[in-house]
């Protein structure tokens, strides 16, 4: 019986290994990009999605936007009621596409799959950074509208204390501006679920 290496399992996912003395590379698929070549990059900080079969490549980002998102984390699962989940960097597959928000909100009952069902999803929330802005204001809730997220939240660290935009999905597939919160009063949001929040104390 053959023992499958490395290389061969490469090769049938259509990404090619080159090795350039001891500096290991990846050369893209035949064609368009999809989950399983996601497995093949490293944990290196980085943060790899695929939009419509492109690969889309997210350098690290800092102390700042990291401490948010887990503030954002702590706040919604303080207040989460019993069966919904609150995850950082869960993914969403639909169609070809497989985008990673900051944080996502899962109902109740969800599949538990590594990449989730837009239709288990409830919310999704952006932070944005200066190599993510147009990407989390224009093409990231374009897509999840499309995907039927019912929630989107886009979290603004530049304002002079984080600022929170929410939105809501409409009728007609796009996202509508609920409201902006700024400052260290807690204010009560009540989808997808009750939860008091001040964004400045994110920080």
């Amino acid at each position: 019986m053959r023992t499958l290496t490395l290389r061969d399992d490469l090769r049938r996912s259509g990404v090619i290994l080159l090795i350039l003395g001891s500096a290991v590379r990846w050369s893209a698929p035949g064609g368009a990009w999809t989950e399983p070549d996601l497995h093949l990059f490293p944990q290196d900080g980085h943060r790899y999605e695929i939009v419509d079969g492109s690969l889309h490549v997210t350098p690290p980002l800092d102390d700042r936007h990291e401490g948010i998102v887990r503030a954002a984390v702590t706040t919604l699962r303080g207040a989460a009621p019993p069966g919904w989940w609150v995850c950082a960097r869960l993914g969403v597959e639909f169609g070809p596409s497989n985008l990673v928000p900051d944080v996502t909100v899962l109902r109740p009952h969800s599949s538990g799959a590594s990449w989730s069902d837009p239709a288990d999803v409830a919310l999704v929330i952006e932070v944005e950074a200066p190599t993510t802005k147009r990407y989390d204001r224009l093409l990231k809730p374009a897509l999840y509208a499309e995907a039927g997220i019912p929630h989107f939240w886009r979290v603004d660290p530049a304002h002079p204390g984080p600022e929170l935009t929410t939105y809501t999905l409409t009728a007609d597939g796009t996202y509508a501006e609920d409201r902006r919160i700024a400052g260290d009063d807690l204010v009560k949001i009540n989808s997808p679920y009750p939860v008091r929040l001040a964004p400045s104390t994110w920080v």
